[in-house]
């Protein structure tokens, strides 16, 4: 009975244990177009935190925007 117990108490915790969940960064900036991040092709000037940011991680390259002002979009946010 104790083995059991003791093997019980070995096992369960790798079924109790979750996935760990990914971070997500939502960056939200104001008049800035597709080309306007060196990752997309920016020419004129550099956003290498950014840069670092795309290639270690995933890029979306689909979006929308509610209005092109920046209160009407962050309130669709």
């Amino acid at each position: 009975m104790n083995r059991l117990v003791l093997a019980l108490l070995l096992v369960m915790p790798s079924f109790a244990s979750a996935e760990e969940l990914p971070n997500v960064v939502i960056i939200f900036t104001d008049d800035q177009g597709y080309s306007d991040v060196g990752c997309f092709g920016a020419e004129g000037f550099e956003t290498p935190h950014l840069d670092r940011m795309a290639s270690e991680g995933m890029k979306f390259t689909d979006f929308y925007v509610a209005q092109a002002s920046c209160g009407a979009s962050r309130a669709a946010l």
